[in-house]
């Protein structure tokens, strides 16, 4: 597991060691029973994926939005998907569908030997790649490309997938980018609610099991 010990980004007063305890502490009693998840959320400075005038909040357990119409997850539905995606043990590659401002991309960063990311929007792409550069996080390979169709090289496998905008229907190309077994972690709308699904592939079967509801932006198609 990879760390992030630069002093610099450590933080004072809401941005604080004993703040970010406080919601690990909360992350605890939510049923996030991962160590090592619960130590890189501890570890992994909130406070520079958002704009500076919210970093007093980036350690709230609260979505915050980052601009262009799109958020920053709550830290409790990073930690439970980062949960999921691990619980079946560890994988050796991740692909992630939606990078937005990085933070996610940094918590399995430290976590996973190789982390793929792809972002629809220009401009969070690029403040993503320098973010996840100056934490020195060099296992993250990113795309600014659409995500519907995964990773541009068609022929790659991936042991996880984790989408973090909603889909009312699961791109075929996606889920046929797991390797056998693999597991993908989504927000699913089911056209009531947002759902967290697990899907797990079985040779050509795509098994499925819903958990809690979530509220995620959803899934849109093109560049931006």
């Amino acid at each position: 597991m990879k760390s992030i010990s630069n002093q610099k980004i450590s933080g004072i007063g809401m941005t604080s060691q004993r703040t970010r305890d406080r919601l690990i502490e909360r992350l605890r009693q939510q049923g996030i029973t991962n160590e090592d998840v619960l130590s890189v959320i501890r570890n992994t400075p909130r406070h520079l994926f958002v704009d500076e005038a919210l970093s007093h909040r980036a350690y709230e357990d609260t979505a915050l939005p980052i601009g262009h119409g799109q958020t920053i997850s709550q830290p409790y539905i990073v930690a439970r998907m980062t949960q999921m995606l691990l619980q079946s043990g560890m994988p050796t590659s991740v692909l992630e569908i939606g990078t937005g401002c990085g933070y996610q991309t940094a918590v399995l960063a430290q976590l996973v030997p190789q982390v793929y990311s792809i972002e629809r929007i220009g401009a969070l792409f690029q403040q993503a790649k320098k973010r996840l550069a100056d934490l020195q996080l060099y296992n993250v390979e990113l795309r600014h490309t659409d995500g519907h169709g995964g990773w541009p090289n068609l022929n790659y496998r991936f042991d996880r997938i984790i989408m973090t905008a909603a889909c009312k229907d699961i791109p075929r190309k996606l889920a046929e980018q797991l390797t056998e077994g693999g597991e993908m972690v989504l927000p699913y709308d089911n056209g009531h609610e947002q759902v967290l699904l697990k899907i797990t592939r079985n040779k050509n079967e795509f098994e499925t099991e819903a958990f809690e509801a979530v509220s995620f932006v959803p899934l849109l198609p093109g560049l931006g």
